[in-house]
């Protein structure tokens, strides 16, 4: 096997932000190439290509440091890569991300500066965090599967608005304002799901959710503050759910999405743990998707797994230069 401990591996999704990337890799990389570099280029083709092409380089090349050049989706199927992948301890191997996507939320987590040039320098300066990471086991049809994610899992109504998101998506169509569209329209859809939810062994919540929202960073959906408390290297999943409500209290209350404020109305409810399972009735009810990717249905079982990614970010987050 290789050894490519200096090279870094950059992965490239030119469908990021609507095709955003495309327009904008000459200028990423030349930028990367003027801060001294040594790279291996890829381009990711379709979905999970980037996730099977990075665990192949992995194992057979021994890359340990990657630069993801995309978005959320992108930054998620190479988390996946590293998690799956055999030659080397997760945190051994460091991750950056230039954020060329359509919400940016992991970036949001960490206030990753928007222009490229001060992306590039902050993963020249190599100063990291190494964050939780979450994985939930699911089910796809009849078949059971699991998913790592480094931002937040959301289930219900956050799920069927990432579905629809990631449809427009396909066809060229993308940003918050696409993604608040979908969050009304999807309203006239949407039916309350009944669930039990289990954190660390107990039983903490029975009743129909609208919505519900589980992970380690705070923000998703392009800007909401979802999990306003969440500690990205805690050792703890944060939960938000929202029981059952009307219409109108959703639309009247969007705004406050965006700044957490929300979790004060009285059909939210927050729990903190390391495990969760969430069981729904009927058994396939409820849906979810991962760092906006949207993947099968309950039952769910979440795990967190701590300090496991070793992730570039700004030196007021680093933990080590």
């Amino acid at each position: 096997m290789e050894i490519n401990t200096e090279k870094y591996l950059v992965v490239v999704n030119l469908h990021a932000g609507s095709k955003k990337c495309e327009r904008d890799w000459p200028e990423i990389k030349e930028l990367l190439v003027k801060a001294g570099f040594e790279m291996h280029i890829v381009f990711t083709e379709r979905q999970n290509h980037a996730l099977q092409m990075t665990l192949d380089l992995i194992e057979k090349k021994g890359f340990r440091k990657i630069i993801v050049v995309g978005g959320d989706g992108t930054l998620n199927e190479i988390i996946n890569s590293v998690f799956k992948q055999k030659r080397y301890r997760t945190m051994e191997i460091q991750i950056g991300l230039i954020t060329v996507g359509t919400g940016n939320d992991w970036g949001r987590m960490y206030e990753i500066p928007e222009t490229y040039k001060e992306q590039v320098k902050i993963i020249k300066n190599g100063r990291f965090i190494l964050q939780d990471i979450g994985v939930v086991k699911y089910r796809h049809a009849s078949e059971e599967d699991n998913r790592y994610f480094a931002n937040i899992a959301g289930m219900g109504y956050d799920a069927l608005v990432a579905k629809k998101t990631n449809l427009m998506k396909q066809k060229g169509k993308g940003g918050a304002i696409v993604y608040l569209l979908n969050l009304l329209s999807g309203l006239f859809q949407y039916k309350n799901v009944q669930l039990d939810i289990e954190a660390d062994g107990k039983h903490v919540f029975s009743g129909k959710v609208f919505t519900m929202s589980i992970g380690i960073c705070k923000y998703n959906g392009a800007g909401m503050m979802q999990l306003p408390f969440a500690v990205p290297d805690d050792g703890l999943f944060d939960v938000t759910v929202i029981r059952k409500t009307t219409k109108l209290r959703v639309i009247k209350n969007i705004k406050n999405l965006y700044d957490g404020s929300f979790i004060s109305m009285p059909e939210v409810e927050t729990f903190t743990g390391k495990k969760f399972t969430i069981r729904s009735t009927p058994a396939d009810k409820l849906f979810l998707e991962t760092d906006g990717e949207s993947l099968g249905h309950s039952p769910l079982d979440f795990e967190v797994i701590p300090r496991a990614a070793k992730m570039i970010v700004r030196k007021r987050y680093a933990i080590s230069d």
